[in-house]
């Protein structure tokens, strides 16, 4: 295996059915590399929103969200459990705990993708990082 970056069309990746042995072979596994790459950005930026929501939700009983759930305990009309924070602090855990892995498993599948040092690969790899950066952070800013 060549431990330099190359130009070739022929290339393993991920796994051994993955062969690419084709230029259209190539365009094909690069464009699925730089979606995979485009959704790495994507789920880092919904991490960071669903901790920003999870901890603006707990961290300010003053809400809206809150203030209506306390307006409706008190009129009876919607009586949540006495454990019912703690739920959904559990689940909003689980949630970012399986995204979090998501995120780590995509994560590594891009890097081996780098590692087999071809050119083409890399740069789809790139290219679908700055596409994702430009696609996904703007969601960031609004709520």
């Amino acid at each position: 295996m060549a431990m330099h970056f190359i130009f070739s069309d022929k290339v393993v990746l991920l796994f051994d059915f993955w062969r690419v042995h084709s230029p259209t072979g190539m365009a094909l596994s690069v464009l699925v590399i730089l979606l995979l790459a485009v959704l790495y950005e994507g789920i880092k930026v919904g991490k960071a929103k669903l901790l920003h929501r999870a901890l603006v939700g707990m961290s300010a009983p003053d809400s809206p969200q809150v203030i209506q759930e306390s307006q409706q305990d008190l009129v009876g009309s919607e009586s949540a459990p006495a454990g019912g924070s703690c739920l959904r602090w559990f689940l909003c855990h689980f949630g970012q705990s399986l995204i979090h892995v998501a995120q780590v498993v995509i994560g590594y599948f891009i890097m081996l993708a780098v590692m087999t040092y071809n050119t083409w690969i890399f740069f789809g790899v790139v290219l679908g990082s700055a596409v994702g950066y430009y696609l996904a952070y703007p969601f960031l800013g609004t709520d």
